[in-house]
């Protein structure tokens, strides 16, 4: 049989939430500091903890949900 016709079994990953939201945060700050909407260096400093404070959780809340 050739190799294109054999079936394999869909296999489906884990979205990493960390990741993914960590990319997005960065991405959005990244666009705010190059458009100047942000200034203030210690308001980016806050806005970067609570982002990835976020994200902990929210990756924290996925694991704990997928394993049950």
């Amino acid at each position: 049989m050739p190799r294109d016709e054999v079936e394999r079994p869909r296999r489906l990953h884990r979205t990493d939430w960390m990741a993914l939201l960590s990319g997005v945060l960065f991405v959005v700050l990244g666009i705010l500091i190059v458009t100047r909407a942000i200034t203030d260096p210690l308001v980016l400093i806050g806005v970067v903890v609570l982002g990835l404070a976020f994200a902990g959780l929210v990756a924290i809340i996925a694991k704990v949900f997928r394993h049950k």
